[in-house]
């Protein structure tokens, strides 16, 4: 329920703060005193349209916040939840308007946008007035409502659960449809492709592999090429060291006869010889140990550049290569294998189709008979708020083919006001004073049947006196033993049926400035309120005396 209620600076309000019982409770004034406008900002609060005129004049911003006492399980919890915004406690509503036109919206103090607090606000409080448009008005809401009095949530989950099996049985086959007619569209390409890649026979991460392994053999390439050649220099037919031993052996015949002259350069080549000899036994050994293969070099790069070459063919990267072999050899198998397949997902379709059409019927006969029981219990209501003449309509139409989650039916609530007068929508046919009646005897008739925690009425009495009013009265009484009831009234039959009563008035704050105040009262205060609604400006004793005869009658 709404706990609290504080607002800052709207219209003429400059300072409020509110704090609200369960049950009913009223509020009442004079003409002008400011009632509309405390509605005006719990609107605001609850995600209403925002608007710079109702900042009070003189400041920068107003703002209003609603508290709300709700239950660990209500559904706006869950909400908060899936919007990451804590629910721990009370629910906060908050909205702050500003002058320039700009408003933020906060719960739990956590900023939020406007849709989520309108949201979140709408499963806290409906608002009936007569020319309110936000309640019991959408014929979506009429469906909800129908279910909710017929306790027919079973059949419906069923229903969902149906529909839900037959949209993905009907997107299977549609799919399947779809990639059998693109297969049959590509089948000599992709026959050929399949035969192409199966020859190729791609494995992932192949093309890594052979790079490195390509860029090892290149290098190994370039370290054997100049063993060769060096090898070649020191042993082949250009070889400098035949020359340089035959060189060394004259030289050594001749050490002798100048062994001067001869000794160092004789000793100087045998070294050198020498070490001829063991680069080139080392050269022969290095060559032996780098084992390269040109051809393995050739087949690597020809491996690798055939994978590149279906890459580019078919537009994917080297390593998507055996993925698109095996879509490809599916959709081959699709169109191959695609009648049978075909012809049993189309079963699988027909047969959950069957199922949503058969609970769906079953749901639509449950409802029609909870609309018949609807209808009479709010004709019920009717005679005694003075609409004896009128009918309440469940228009409900059902289109099979027309299927959704909630079946296959439409239900909008209707009206006759008079016999002989076309029946049509309840928003288009009742006046202000009839729909608001309407919305009444509706929502006493729905009240065991789940409803948001909190019903704020907005003069639904006006127009109408004596025993409409008593009517009235007695019947907001009794929806406040099952929800928390607010109502700004006029009727002093139903101001008298409250537990709880807020006066509002005006009050010079300035020489040129008013501001709206909100005191609650007693019983004794109430009984000169409840006067003063009876008699008007000039208070009597039997005026009193009504009032007091009133409220002692109230409770029943």
């Amino acid at each position: 329920m709404l706990a609290t209620l504080s607002i800052r600076d709207i219209v003429l309000i400059d300072r409020l703060d509110i704090e609200f019982s369960g049950g009913m409770t009223v509020l009442t004034g004079e003409t002008g005193a400011g009632k509309s406008i405390l509605l005006d900002a719990l609107t605001l609060a609850l995600g209403g349209r925002g608007d710079a005129g109702l900042v009070r004049h003189g400041e920068t911003q107003g703002q209003v916040v609603a508290v709300f006492d709700v239950a660990g399980a209500h559904p706006v919890r869950a909400l908060l939840r899936e919007n990451d915004v804590p629910d721990d406690g009370d629910v906060i509503l908050r909205r702050i308007q500003t002058a320039d036109g700009r408003s933020r919206a906060f719960i739990n103090d956590q900023p939020v946008s406007v849709g989520l607090l309108r949201q979140a606000g709408q499963m806290l409080v409906e608002v009936h007035g007569q020319h309110d448009e936000r309640a019991l008005v959408d014929p979506e809401s009429h469906r909800l409502l129908l279910d909710a009095f017929g306790v027919l949530q079973g059949e419906l989950t069923a229903v969902e659960a149906a529909y839900s099996a037959y949209r993905k049985a009907e997107k299977a086959l549609r799919d399947h449809k779809a990639r059998i007619e693109a297969a049959r569209r590509e089948a000599d390409f992709l026959r050929s492709a399949v035969d192409e890649l199966k020859t190729l026979d791609p494995k992932q991460g192949e093309e890594e592999a052979l790079a490195l392994r390509r860029a090892e053999m290149m290098q190994v390439e370039k370290i054997a090429t100049d063993l060769n050649e060096a090898y070649e220099t020191l042993n082949g037919g250009a070889s400098p060291i035949p020359e340089l031993s035959s060189l060394l052996r004259r030289l050594e015949r001749k050490a002798d006869q100048a062994p001067k002259l001869l000794s160092s350069p004789v000793a100087a080549l045998a070294t050198a010889l020498d070490n001829l000899e063991e680069a080139r036994s080392g050269l022969e050994a290095a060559i032996r140990e780098t084992d390269f293969d040109p051809r393995e070099l050739e087949a690597a790069e020809e491996r690798l550049f055939a994978l590149r070459a279906a890459a580019r063919k078919f537009s994917v990267q080297v390593d998507e290569l055996p993925a698109l072999r095996q879509k490809m050899a599916a959709d081959l198998n699709d169109l191959d294998a695609g009648e049978e397949k075909l012809d049993a997902l189309a079963a699988a379709a027909d047969a959950a189709r069957k199922a949503f059409d058969g609970l769906a019927a079953d749901l639509s006969a449950r409802r029609a008979t909870t609309a018949r029981a609807l209808e009479a219990a709010v004709a019920a209501e009717l005679p005694a708020l003075k609409l004896e003449r009128a009918r309440f309509i469940v228009e409900m139409t059902s289109d099979p083919e027309n299927r959704s989650a909630s079946g296959v039916d439409t239900v909008e609530f209707w009206v006759q006001t008079n016999p002989g007068t076309r029946p049509g929508p309840m928003m288009k046919v009742a006046s202000g004073g009839e729909l608001s009646r309407f919305l009444l005897a509706l929502k006493v008739s729905l009240a065991d049947s789940g409803s948001v925690p909190s019903l704020v009425f907005d003069e639904i009495d006006t127009g109408v006196g004596g025993a409409v009013a008593e009517a009235i009265g007695m019947r907001l009484a009794r929806l406040a033993r099952s929800v928390q009831v607010l109502t700004v009234t006029h009727a002093p039959q139903v101001a008298a049926r409250a537990n709880g009563h807020f006066l509002i008035s005006k009050e010079a704050v300035a020489e040129d400035r008013v501001a709206t105040r909100i005191t609650p009262i007693d019983d004794a205060h109430r009984r000169e309120e409840i006067a003063r609604m009876l008699a008007g400006s000039v208070i009597t004793d039997e005026a009193r005396a009504a009032a007091e005869k009133l409220m002692a009658h109230a409770p029943g």
